[in-house]
């Protein structure tokens, strides 16, 4: 089922979502499960997966750094049919623009279309850890709204570089993210909007938020968007704190704001356990809030660790 139609069907009510990340190469899916499993008493409708894009590696090959080019967390697809598969569970695989061509694109989404995914998250991604501004690969598409693009053509069954005769066509229903605190390269919140709604009239059918821990942010966001057109979705996305240095990374790796009553609290803290108590309070006190505002879906970035999201949940479900 569509993420639009789940929403539908619960006729006000707010659903409970996460987002996991596919594991290293080489190890087991079972952790996955083990992460999921106790989140599966709320009855997620659906379960985004993460995608990787390429990044390099340097081995040592006689005395020399020889680059490499390789992806740490493949398999974001087939990971999405095995859960889809395990719990009866829709899935969202997030589809990048970095690091993938217009053609390896396509036969993504094909795969989805057989597997019965119906859903996926369009994303530009981030640039690689060399570049100092996100360079489209060779082939591939250099913004979110030319992948909505692609993907409503297979909707329409138009491929690439074929001529297809078919009644069979894709139907995807195609998220996109928001960002309430703008976009770090965005030189303002009204451009980021005019680019959302962008992506929006090219097929876009809801949107899910970049973390934020003001809710208020959350609020002028949607009411900014509603102003500008965009008429879908907006699903507010949630990240405990759980470590003290989450007060230096998240606003740099995400460029965000985070709560004076937060950082002071987080501060106070004598360990790590004591901050992940801290950030699970806070999400708590976040969630019931845009719960009673009748959000569609609280969307929570569970990042494969699933003990604070059940806890929260556990409070609001």
């Amino acid at each position: 089922m569509k993420v639009t139609d789940h929403i539908k069907k619960a006729k006000g009510e707010t659903l409970f979502s996460f987002e996991i990340i596919p594991p290293k190469k080489g190890n087991s899916i079972q952790e996955l499960y083990n992460n999921i499993d106790p989140l599966m008493e709320f009855k997620p409708p659906f379960i985004d997966v993460t995608t990787s894009r390429e990044e390099y590696v340097y081995i040592e090959k006689e005395g020399l750094l020889d680059r490499k080019i390789t992806r740490m967390r493949p398999g974001t697809v087939g990971i999405c049919a095995a859960i889809k598969h395990k719990y009866d569970v829709d899935t969202v695989p997030h589809v990048l623009c970095g690091g993938f061509t217009k053609e390896e694109t396509e036969y993504l989404l094909v795969d989805c279309h057989y597997l019965g995914i119906e859903n996926v998250m369009a994303l530009r991604g981030d640039a690689m850890s060399h570049q100092k501004y996100f360079e489209a690969s060779n082939g591939g598409h250099l913004y979110a709204s030319q992948l909505v693009d692609q993907i409503q053509n297979l909707n329409k069954g138009k491929y690439l570089h074929d001529v297809i005769e078919t009644n069979h066509k894709a139907d995807f229903c195609i998220g996109v993210a928001g960002y309430p605190e703008k976009h770090i390269e965005a030189p303002s919140l009204q451009t980021d909007l005019k680019r959302l709604k962008e992506k929006v009239d090219r097929g876009a059918d809801y949107v899910v938020t970049q973390m934020f821990f003001d809710n208020d942010k959350y609020f002028a966001f949607v009411e900014a968007a509603k102003k500008a057109g965009i008429t879908v979705p907006i699903i507010p996305g949630i990240k405990p704190i759980a470590v003290k240095r989450h007060l230096q990374l998240l606003p740099q790796v995400f460029k965000i704001d985070l709560p004076e009553d937060l950082i002071q609290a987080v501060e106070s803290c004598k360990n790590n356990k004591e901050v992940r108590q801290v950030g699970v309070e806070w999400c708590i006190q976040q969630s019931k809030e845009l719960q009673a505002a009748g959000v569609p879906v609280l969307h929570y970035y569970s990042m494969g660790k699933s003990d604070n999201i059940k806890a929260i949940a556990s409070a609001i479900f």
